[in-house]
């Protein structure tokens, strides 16, 4: 039978320690572009987010305005997932990363 001995507990000084900053979430962008009218990028956002008459047409109008609306923010594979579907319905839509800041 062979004995141990435990070794020295160990911990890390305040320049070793590992940044754990909550991970930036991804989120779903979606773009103005000179072909979906703007009642069907609401239909769009009510029918597949679930979003509400009022939340989709502001969401919508920010798309129209400011040429870019964040429409869903979360897990990168889900808003790639999110992605797809608005290119499935014809919207321009790109995945980024929140910005730090």
């Amino acid at each position: 039978m062979v004995a141990t001995t435990p070794g020295p507990v160990v911990t890390p000084d305040e320049t070793q320690q590992q940044d754990v900053r909550p991970a930036r979430p991804w989120r779903t962008i979606v773009w103005n572009d000179p072909v979906n009218l703007m009642s069907y990028v609401t239909y769009v956002f009510r029918t597949y987010f679930g979003y509400s008459e009022s939340r989709a047409r502001q969401l919508m109008l920010q798309v129209h305005n400011d040429g870019r609306a964040v429409v869903a923010e979360g897990a990168r594979e889900k808003m790639e997932v999110h992605v797809q579907a608005m290119h499935s319905y014809g919207l321009w839509a790109t995945l980024a990363q929140e910005d730090e800041g």
